[in-house]
């Protein structure tokens, strides 16, 4: 069953764009199986292999989120021989929103409200951020194991989810606003320092 839910997650991805992040992409996906259902995969059959109600949305945007990251992942490789710079990768990976993008404010909002204790977490959202920006520094310099990159890639978490809500209200100005907070993320990297450095006197 997890072979047969995955492929078709995978054939729903495609049809975000016209489906949003639904039960009916879901359905949907299995007229482009290679060998297609005649009818849309039952309400029941959704259930059983995404979750009910609301979780079989947030599989499939959960599904979304990491086949943006590994395109993010093959575009950077077919730029050898040298990695991208960081800037260039976050920009990439804000263009994968544009095909969707009318469907993330609604996307983002049902991610925050997965938690069963709190009516809002952002924890999702920040998480999701964060898998950005690790991979982002990953594919920018490979080698790095510093200490200082963790810092680093804590500051492009930031700097990443920032532009991406600016480019849920503002599409056409995203990548001027990326640049804008690459341009200034000293600052929030010396946040980040101080509030590690505070937290590391602050224990016994």
């Amino acid at each position: 069953m997890a072979t047969t839910s995955s492929k078709l997650l995978q054939l729903a991805i495609p049809l975000v764009k016209s489906h949003g992040f639904t039960r009916e992409a879901l359905s949907q996906s299995v007229l482009y199986l290679p060998k297609p259902h005649t009818e849309p995969l039952p309400d029941t059959a959704i259930s059983a292999l995404f979750g009910k109600g609301d979780d079989a949305r947030r599989t499939l945007l959960n599904a979304w989120l990491e086949d943006a990251r590994r395109r993010m992942r093959e575009e950077a490789g077919s730029s050898e021989p040298r990695p991208p710079c960081i800037r260039h990768v976050l920009r990439s990976r804000l263009t994968m929103n544009e095909p969707v993008l009318d469907h993330l404010p609604e996307a983002f909002a049902l991610l925050a409200t997965s938690s069963s204790v709190l009516p809002v977490d952002p924890s999702p959202i920040m998480m999701h951020a964060a898998y950005v920006a690790d991979d982002a520094c990953w594919i920018a310099d490979p080698s790095a194991k510093e200490l200082s990159w963790y810092t680093r890639r804590a500051s492009l978490s930031t700097v990443y989810l920032t532009a991406e809500l600016h480019q849920l209200t503002s599409p056409k100005t995203a990548e001027s606003f990326l640049d804008y907070l690459l341009d200034n993320r000293d600052t929030v990297e010396e946040v980040i320092q101080e509030v590690a450095l505070y937290e590391k006197v602050g224990k016994p």
